[in-house]
């Protein structure tokens, strides 16, 4: 079976070093405490060393929230993956934020490259796909997803595709307090998603990869999610930054 995941993409927030702390120490007890699922914090790249001291002697795992796929260079302001490999152990790729906003960085094709050099690291990637309002309203998910799904798995193998997971996210339901239904992600899951990953490897590997759903997930909607076969967990936006948030990784273990 596959191990059940919730990350917490705290985005550009809590991160200051003294509220980033406060923050995870009223938490850390709790979050540790719940059973049966895998528990991942992303911070800003700020609190990244802080946090991992903090988190050291738990099972709470810590993730970045982008990355560079060079090891080197002439990347001002950029963070390659050798750089985050001593801190944390996952890194989110192709946030629909991102794609929107970082240029030639966040193609598709650029998607895969991180994907590799992440994997060559031993950092776990977080592929974010998903589609906008427009394409959703057209009929083109489905189409969209798969081909974001193709192109950033080119040139893996089957054991590097295993190690990856998956976040479905509806580029209309984050940070809109919309959200697809429970149905609608977990079809949109395992057609486009898993459907995709049968055909370029197989129906065994396709059902060996996470996949999680986002899109203004909380603790009154997780439940719903986390009882369709399709969905592993759930990358948390704005309800990560809560003490509620201990909550809803509760929620998700138990349903």
């Amino acid at each position: 079976m596959r191990q059940r995941i919730v990350a917490g993409n705290w985005k550009m927030n809590l991160g200051r070093v003294d509220e980033a702390l406060a923050f995870v120490r009223s938490i850390r007890h709790a979050l540790n405490d719940i059973d049966g699922i895998d528990r991942v914090l992303c911070p800003p790249y700020t609190v990244l060393a802080p946090l991992a001291e903090v988190l050291r002697a738990t099972d709470i795992g810590l993730g970045a929230q982008n990355m560079h796929w060079e090891e080197s260079g002439a990347h001002t302001g950029e963070i390659a993956a050798g750089m985050l490999a001593d801190l944390c152990q996952f890194v989110i790729i192709g946030h629909s934020e991102r794609r929107a906003s970082g240029g030639g960085n966040e193609t598709d094709q650029a998607m895969n490259r991180k994907v590799v050099s992440a994997l060559t690291h031993d950092l776990t990637p977080i592929i974010c796909v998903g589609e906008n309002l427009t394409q959703n309203e057209s009929g083109e998910t489905q189409a969209v997803v798969s081909a974001q799904v193709k192109a950033a798995c080119i040139d893996l193998s089957v054991l590097q595709v295993k190690k990856c997971i998956i976040a479905y996210e509806p580029i209309w339901a984050i940070g809109t307090g919309k959200s697809a239904t429970p149905t609608e992600a977990n079809t949109t899951i395992g057609l486009s998603i898993r459907g995709t990953l049968a055909d370029l490897y197989d129906e065994a590997t396709a059902q060996a990869v996470r996949v999680q759903y986002g899109g203004s997930v909380n603790p009154d909607n997780i439940t719903g999610f986390m009882e369709m076969p399709e969905i592993d967990g759930a990358l948390v936006g704005g309800a990560s930054l809560k003490p509620g948030f201990v909550d809803l990784v509760r929620k998700a273990a138990a349903a």
